[in-house]
């Protein structure tokens, strides 16, 4: 059966979509549109680039997430001076090394800009704070920022997808104007973008399933706030979780695939294999069981 698949966001956590994948195709389960948000982009734009699952296991599975840690040298050489990017670059990190990542990975297939893949096969979350808006790459690329989707790079929008705040410094996009817009993670607008093939008033054409990072909506853990960096987390993981969870809970559950990671951090590029192969089981047990039952 051919369905349509959303990707949440969730960072290194992402391993647990290689295990859900493995179900799904158990399943013979087809996938034709997918989109994502943050790390759900980067897999998402790898199949819309026609990785089979096999290669997507090793691309993914293999890569050292330590790699794509890359602070200005500066920063290497004055410890300090990683508070004067953070204030005046907005980050930690350039994300210099994912972007080229994914573009090698995605010019393996040949695959550079949108003019190389099916239409309306692949959509990227994106949030610009300038604008204050949720974008969505390509649909949004011409009436916003006055862009041919045919000469926008996919690794440019994935990277801007997946720049976690302040952990990456944001992208800039030029628009209709003379001042460049700020782009950062789309998960905090969207982190779970089920909505994304909705069209108002139509059924869709395929089932569109969802994979989400998380435990189920109802069964969300108290955040313990203790001081001021527990409170601001909390802040930033609520913007991330609050629009997701209403739709969700809503109408959605039933063509979502929760994934309960727990004691495993968004940002921790150190995980080592056996943390990874557990993400994968956990996944794969997951979406097994939600399968047994679905559609």
């Amino acid at each position: 059966m051919k369905i349509d698949v959303v990707f949440s966001g969730g960072g290194v956590k992402s391993f647990a979509f290689l295990g859900a994948l493995q179900s799904m195709k158990a399943k013979n389960l087809e996938l034709e549109r997918v989109a994502g948000t943050s790390a759900g982009a980067i897999v998402a734009g790898l199949l819309a680039a026609n990785y089979s699952l096999n290669e997507l296991n090793d691309t993914i599975y293999n890569v050292k997430l330590n790699e794509f840690m890359d602070p200005p040298r500066l920063s290497k050489v004055i410890p300090l001076s990683k508070w004067y990017y953070l204030y005046y670059k907005l980050g930690f990190n350039k994300g210099d090394r994912l972007e080229e990542w994914i573009y090698n990975r995605l010019a393996a297939k040949k695959v550079y800009t949108f003019r190389d893949i099916k239409p309306g096969y692949l959509r990227i979350v994106v949030s610009d704070l300038s604008l204050g808006k949720l974008v969505v790459i390509p649909d949004d690329l011409e009436r916003v920022y006055g862009i041919d989707p045919d000469h926008f790079s996919i690794a440019k929008a994935i990277r801007m997808s997946a720049g976690y705040p302040y952990f990456f410094m944001p992208k800039r996009i030029a628009g209709k104007t003379a001042k460049k817009s700020i782009v950062v993670d789309g998960g905090l607008l969207s982190n779970y973008p089920l909505w994304i093939f909705d069209k108002p008033n139509e059924r869709n054409i395929r089932p569109v399933l969802g994979i989400k990072l998380s435990d189920d909506v109802e069964n969300t853990e108290p955040k313990k706030i203790k001081n001021v960096v527990d409170m601001s987390h909390a802040m930033f993981t609520t913007m991330k979780q609050a629009h997701d969870i209403r739709y969700v809970s809503t109408s959605h559950q039933k063509n979502t695939i929760f994934i309960p990671i727990k004691h495993v951090e968004t940002t921790n590029f150190h995980i080592d294999d056996n943390v990874k192969k557990r993400l994968i089981e956990l996944g794969e047990k997951s979406a097994t069981d939600f399968l047994a039952s679905w559609p």
